[in-house]
């Protein structure tokens, strides 16, 4: 490599960081890369001026974080507007400011990289809450997407749509988790800028423990909140715990055919019920023997299993039944109407799948209206602000209480006159019941 010292080196950043952190996963099944102090972090970005004769593009593809395509960019992180040079294919991008420690990562001599939780909070931006959480869930994951995969998880179009069966799942590798909770919440504390909100409301929903695509989507559709377009059921005691293990006493043990455990996909203790995904590898025989055992230990153990196949992934009124059921083996209201927040659940699935965006107005309902922040109601309209204000208040609270919070982030004196019209309007309209 050209790169001769810290003083002269390259800082990787945004979407070909992802790319790197992806390739060093999948080649090593972890992150490799060293973390670094304040002071070297410093000195790599002060000594990041990416000339010609500093760039290794050869070096660059091999590490994964750049693909030799005419097209494709390589975002590079510098000091100062000075330091920008604009020659192909590199992209450079000024230094917000001080950066939190941990932001920096040592790849090669003279090589850095954003870590991977400052890397999401880079691509995060102008990106929803479910593509953003499902790339959380990846990285708190022991699983990782091929370096080529766009973001944040799905090629191909927009899922679910009427594609091959085989589509809905996502080719994915294993590997040991590279971010933490605590490190997401330290970015979110650190990025205060309006731009970063969506990333904020992420890392709040965000989990450890999934193993695929798959769970995370499904994870993604079950646990957060109602009025994100989900089914709530992280409000439950106890919340949804992905991958977690359940030993057998003796008595399962042989019902179980001598299966010592089992590690449910998805456990909710208040309903004691295990969620499993079952994918194309539990169509082989052996697996659906094996799966036969441990659901026998499992009921043994006193927890149901429920099984959502991939045609289940894709139909929402399946997973709303689920998630009904779930809520009422937990002796919990479910409270959520079909009608008013059906168009709200299929952009939220759509956003985890990395199809569809979640629209701008939605958006600013869940993570504006609901964090306190203000937005203006007029420019709503009126059936979506419907929708999602009857879910939010739908969920166990003080609705009373909840609608006053509602008119303090409208920030409009008739808010509350407003928000009653708009959810009348909506029952007449659909012709649904209060």
């Amino acid at each position: 490599m050209c790169y001769r010292s810290y003083m002269e080196a390259l800082v990787i950043i945004d979407f070909s960081a992802l790319r790197g952190v992806r390739s060093a996963r999948r080649a090593y099944g972890s992150l490799p890369w060293g973390a670094v102090g304040r002071v070297e972090q410093r000195h790599a970005i002060e000594g990041c001026v990416p000339n010609a004769d500093m760039v290794d593009l050869d070096d660059l593809a091999r590490l994964g974080m750049w693909a030799p395509n005419e097209s494709e960019e390589l975002h590079v992180l510098v000091a100062s507007a000075g330091a920008r040079r604009a020659r192909a294919p590199t992209l450079c991008h000024v230094c917000p400011g001080p950066l939190p420690l941990g932001a920096i990562m040592r790849v090669a001599p003279g090589v850095y990289c954003s870590s991977p939780a400052y890397t999401a909070l880079r691509c995060s931006r102008g990106r929803s809450v479910p593509e953003i959480l499902i790339l959380l869930l990846e990285l708190l994951g022991s699983y990782s997407l091929p370096p080529e995969a766009t973001f944040p998880i799905a090629w191909g179009g927009v899922w679910p749509d009427e594609v091959e069966r085989k589509s809905v799942e996502q080719i994915h590798y294993p590997s040991e988790p590279v971010a933490t909770i605590k490190e997401l919440q330290a970015m979110a504390r650190y990025a205060k800028s309006s731009e970063y909100a969506n990333f904020r409301t992420a890392v709040r929903l965000a989990a450890t423990g999934s193993r695929s695509p798959a769970e995370s989507i499904m994870y993604g559709m079950l646990a957060p909140p109602l009025r994100f377009g989900a089914f709530g059921i992280s409000s439950l005691k106890g919340g949804m715990l992905l991958n977690h293990r359940i030993d057998f006493d003796t008595t399962s043990l042989h019902m179980a055919s001598g299966v010592p455990y089992a590690v449910c996909d998805a456990y909710i203790p208040a309903a004691h019920i295990d969620t499993e995904y079952n994918g194309i590898g539990h169509e082989e025989e052996n697996r659906r023997i094996h799966d036969g055992q441990r659901n026998n230990g499992l009921k043994g153990m006193g927890v149901t299993v429920l099984v959502i196949n991939r045609d289940q992934m894709r139909d929402i009124v399946a997973l709303e039944a689920i998630a009904r059921s779930i809520h009422k083996a937990a002796v919990a209201c479910f409270g959520i109407d079909t009608l008013a927040s059906a168009s709200v659940r299929r952009h939220w699935l759509n956003g985890l799948a990395g199809g569809e965006r979640t629209s701008s107005r939605v958006d600013l309902l869940s993570n504006a209206a609901f964090s306190g922040s203000y937005f203006n109601y007029e420019r709503l309209q009126r059936t979506d602000a419907a929708s999602i204000v009857r879910s939010w208040m739908a969920e166990p609270s003080n609705k009373r209480q909840k609608t006053r919070h509602f008119a303090r982030c409208v920030g409009v004196k008739k808010a509350m006159a407003g928000v009653a019209a708009a959810i009348k309007s909506f029952i007449v309209e659909n012709n649904c019941q209060k």
